[in-house]
């Protein structure tokens, strides 16, 4: 099973194997699930109360993941009657993503900030480069600038912390 992490009190990513867990669902109190997976068809564990927001996007980079920050968001911010569990296949690019929308959104935080907290909480995040455009785009749309822009490296472009003229990669290699 993949682990579940907890990046707000109230607030679980993971990967589709982790939703698909009573345990999992019961000992956290979940009652709001956001499906990323690209799955429509998944059959969650009978849960009484049990919310499911279905965010039909696939892991590529042209995918409009950005079409559904402010829903999500909202979704995540109003849910009052237990936790809330965003999750896609494995729970590194689009759930985080999603994660990250939201803490800008409703905790505040630039997409540099969101980043390092998701990051901490769940090591192996890799968002990949479309949805880290979208996340730069949402940023500059909330705050009016960016904390992070793309730049390329001999691994390809990545997402580059934006910090006094130094800079430090966002995406562990």
């Amino acid at each position: 099973m993949s682990q579940v992490s907890q990046v707000r009190p109230g607030l679980f990513l993971g990967g589709l194997d982790s939703a698909l867990s009573l345990g999992v669902l019961s000992s956290r109190n979940v009652s709001l699930i956001v499906n990323a997976s690209g799955l429509d068809d998944v059959s969650y564990p009978p849960r009484d109360g049990l919310q499911v927001l279905h965010v039909p996007v696939q892991d590529q980079p042209h995918a409009p993941l950005d079409q559904h920050f402010d829903l999500v968001a909202e979704r995540i911010h109003q849910n009052r009657t237990g936790t809330t569990l965003v999750h896609c296949s494995a729970g590194r690019s689009r759930s985080p993503a999603l994660v990250m929308a939201y803490l800008m959104r409703f905790e505040g935080l630039s997409l540099r900030g969101a980043h390092e907290q998701v990051l901490e909480r769940r090591a192996f995040i890799r968002p990949n480069a479309g949805f880290w455009r979208q996340l730069m785009e949402y940023e500059r749309r909330l705050r009016g600038g960016n904390s992070v822009r793309m730049a390329g490296t001999s691994a390809g472009v990545l997402p580059e912390a934006l910090d006094h003229g130094t800079a430090a990669y966002c995406i562990n290699i």
